[in-house]
C-alpha cells in the first residue's frame, strides 16, 4: 500500500514551506511518527513526521526546493501489518512533538542538540544513560539528574567545544572565560585553496526576518527608552535559589521569567500597551501573551507563552525553557509562534550593554534586556557596588 507524504500547512497564513533537508533517503525504512524531512516557513522550522510506517519508495521534491500546501512531496510504501486505513492519512499540520519510537539496538538514539552540549560539556556519553523520554530518549532533565546524582564522580578531561557560553555567565558578563560574542558567533565559512569568497544562500527563515524588520520600520515610528534596572536583590535571590529550584522543579532557574513576571504586571497597569495596529485601528487585548525571542543558529524565532500572567515564576521557568529547547531542535507546533501581544528579547545575552530592538509586527512595543553587570552606584548618598 502507498502512502502520499504531503506538504502540511504550518499555520493559517502559512501557504507554503521550504525543504531545508531530507532526514531520510529512498529505500530508508521509518516508523510511524518518525521525522523524515525538515520544512522552513517565515514563521518556524520544523521536522516533519512519517504519516505511517514503511519504506520510503520516491521523493518528489528535492532540499531547497519551496512547495505549496498539500503537495506531494514523497510517498512511503507501507509494510504488512502497518496500521490499518493509512490509505488516506491527514495531513500533518504541526511539527512533532514527540520523539521518534525506539531504535533497533546497533543505531544511536535520538539526542538532541542541548543533551548533546551538556554531555559534551561534562564528558558524558548520553548513550550510557536511561531515558525516560519516548523510545528511552535521554532529555534534558535526565542528564541533568544524571550530573546531580554523581556530584563526587571524579573529573574527566574536558572535551573542546565552540558551544555558547551559559545563558547566565553570558547575561553576568562574567570576567572568567572567552565572551559571549566569541563563543556565539555561527560557524566561520571555509575558503578554498584558490579564491577569495564564499556564496552561500540565505535561509527562508533569515529572508523573511530581515523583510518583516524592513516593513516594521516603515509601520511603526520607533521611540527608544533607555531604563537602569537595579537587580541586585533578583541576584542574590537567584544565587541562593538555584540549586535547590533545580532539584525542586527540574529546571534552571533563569533571569527571563522575574523579566516576564515584571513585564506582565507593567502590562496590567498600562492596558494601552498590550494592543496590536490592524489597518486604521488599534485592538486592544485583555490576554497577556508574551513572545520571547530565541536566537537560532539559522535564524531568530519567537515562541509565545500564553496566559503569562497566569503562571508563576516556576511555571514560567519551565515554559521558557520547554519553548527555547523545542525551538532549537524544531519541535515547536505552529501555533506556539502565533498570537503574541508584547514581545521580550535579550541582547543582553551577547554581552551587549543594551540594544535597540524593532518592533514585532503586529504589536506596537517591545522590550529588550541588556546585560546584567556589576556596577558602582550611589544608594543613599553612598557609593556601592551593585547589578545592574
Amino acid at each position: 500500500m502507498r502512502v502520499d507524504v504531503v506538504m502540511p500547512q504550518m499555520g493559517e497564513s502559512i501557504a507554503e514551506g521550504t525543504i531545508t533537508r531530507w532526514i531520510k533517503t529512498v529505500g530508508e525504512k521509518v516508523e510511524r511518527e518518525e521525522p523524515i524531512f525538515e520544512i522552513s516557513t517565515d514563521k518556524v522550522d520544523a521536522e516533519i513526521p512519517s504519516p505511517s510506517a514503511g519504506v520510503l519508495v520516491e521523493i518528489r521534491a528535492k532540499e531547497g526546493e519551496t512547495v505549496e500546501v498539500n503537495r506531494v512531496v514523497a510517498v512511503i510504501e507501507t509494510e504488512a501489518g502497518a496500521t490499518a486505513g493509512a490509505a488516506a492519512p491527514a495531513a500533518p499540520t504541526a511539527a512533532v512533538t514527540s520523539a521518534p519510537p525506539p531504535k533497533p539496538a546497533d543505531e544511536r538514539r535520538f539526542v538532541s542538540p542541548v543533551v548533546r552540549e551538556i554531555a559534551r560539556e561534562h564528558a558524558i556519553d548520553p548513550e550510557q544513560l536511561s531515558g525516560t523520554g519516548a523510545g528511552g530518549r535521554v532529555t534534558k532533565k535526565d542528564i541533568l539528574a544524571h550530573i546531580e546524582r554523581a556530584p563526587q564522580a571524579p573529573a574527566a578531561a574536558p572535551v573542546p567545544s565552540t558551544a555558547p557560553a551559559s545563558r547566565e555567565a553570558a547575561s553576568r558578563r562574567e570576567p572568567s572565560g572567552p565572551a559571549p560574542w566569541q563563543t556565539r558567533q555561527p560557524d566561520p565559512p571555509t575558503f578554498p585553496a584558490e579564491g577569495k569568497t564564499v556564496r552561500q544562500p540565505m535561509t527562508q527563515m533569515r529572508r523573511k526576518i530581515a523583510e518583516h524588520m524592513i516593513d516594521s520600520r516603515r509601520t511603526s515610528a520607533h521611540v527608544h527608552s533607555v531604563f537602569e534596572i537595579d537587580m541586585t536583590r533578583v541576584v542574590r535571590l537567584r544565587e541562593r535559589q538555584r540549586s535547590a529550584y533545580l532539584e525542586l522543579h527540574g529546571t534552571k532557574l533563569t533571569f527571563m521569567p522575574f523579566l516576564v513576571k515584571c513585564v506582565c504586571d507593567g502590562l496590567r497597569a498600562w492596558p494601552i500597551v498590550n494592543a496590536s495596529v490592524e489597518g486604521a485601528e488599534v485592538v486592544y487585548r485583555k490576554e497577556l501573551n508574551i513572545g520571547i525571542a530565541v536566537a537560532l543558529d539559522w535564524g531568530l524565532i519567537v515562541p509565545v507563552i500564553r496566559a503569562a500572567d497566569e503562571l508563576s515564576i516556576a511555571g514560567l521557568a519551565k515554559r521558557i525553557n520547554d519553548l527555547a529547547e523545542r525551538a532549537r531542535t524544531k519541535k515547536l507546533n505552529p501555533d506556539e509562534v502565533h498570537g503574541g501581544t508584547f514581545t521580550i528579547t535579550n541582547p543582553g545575552s551577547f554581552g551587549g550593554l543594551y540594544g535597540l530592538p524593532i518592533i514585532n509586527q503586529p504589536q506596537v512595543a517591545i522590550l529588550g534586556m541588556g546585560a546584567i553587570q556589576k556596577r558602582p552606584v550611589v544608594v543613599d548618598d553612598a557609593i556601592a557596588i551593585r547589578s545592574m
